[in-house]
């Protein structure tokens, strides 16, 4: 006779949460792992929420009265730009993030837990998501103490918060699964390093009018310039420019389609790669 026995008639076994609810709880588990870390060791939240004043700093006041911007200052051209490229930097905090839960395990674990594959990457780039929100106030803050200022009203504002923070989680994503498939954190943190040069090749810094041709084309067509001009424009701080190239001449179009196009690409590409492991 079998040791194990049926349910009796009129009884249930236990039930198993939905497939609906079960991503979902798993995601916010993984968001609270990671904002957990980032509370325990908070020093790479710092770095990214002073770097960008620090570059305010030293862009805007030693660099600033070399370069002209026609019709506006300097420091107002240059407060939306950092913004742009902070939002620009998920690449980097992504991969070094996904990159060091690879090397140390942490990955592996999580495969052999019975939860969504997409609520890991999920988590993570949503708590980025949240942990860039908060990081953007001090930014704000002191550029509003240099000089910047919202000339467009609040609705604006918001707009281009909001657009901020989509390119900032669809870049995110380009970063996790950059970090799944180097799975080091040392190559990663080297190549994150990399990314620096990305604003460099944009709008964010410098207008692009005077640039080469070829090198012009290059920066217009870079997501961060057509970023940085929506802000501009949205903020009220400049209008985009008629003779760019199409992403710069319609910056918010141009930047959703970017964010959208991103998304559309590397959400799947993450998740298969992180339900594949080190394949």
């Amino acid at each position: 006779m079998s040791g194990t026995t049926a349910p009796a008639p009129g009884r249930h076994l236990p039930a198993t949460p939905s497939a609906a609810h079960a991503p979902v709880a798993d995601a916010l588990a993984v968001l609270a792992r990671h904002l957990q870390r980032i509370k325990a060791a908070p020093g790479v939240m710092i770095l990214t929420q002073t770097m960008p004043i620090t570059m305010l700093l030293f862009f805007g006041y030693v660099f600033g009265s070399a370069l002209a911007v026609p019709g506006q200052e300097y420091r107002a051209f240059l407060v939306p730009g950092l913004l742009a490229a902070t939002a620009a930097n998920g690449i980097m905090t992504g991969m070094f993030q996904a990159s060091q839960d690879c090397h140390r395990g942490v990955m592996d674990r999580f495969r052999t837990l019975p939860m969504s594959r997409f609520a890991v990457p999920f988590g993570q780039t949503a708590a980025d998501l949240l942990t860039t929100a908060v990081g953007m106030v001090p930014l704000i803050l002191v550029g509003l103490a240099v000089g910047w200022r919202i000339e467009d009203g609040p609705l604006g504002a918001l707009g281009a918060f909001g657009l901020l923070l989509l390119f900032r989680f669809a870049t995110s994503w380009l970063g996790c699964w950059l970090g799944l498939l180097i799975r080091n954190e040392e190559a990663a943190g080297q190549l994150g390093s990399a990314t620096f040069v990305l604003p460099l090749l944009s709008s964010a810094y410098i207008p692009t009018d005077n640039l080469p041709g070829w090198l012009r084309t290059v920066a217009e067509w870079n997501p961060i310039s057509a970023m940085a001009a929506a802000a501009r424009d949205l903020f009220g701080n400049a209008p985009p420019a008629a003779d760019a190239a199409w992403p710069v001449a319609h910056p918010v179009a141009g930047t959703l389609a970017w964010s959208l196009a991103l998304l559309a690409v590397f959400v799947p590409l993450t998740v298969r790669r992180h339900a594949r492991g080190g394949e």
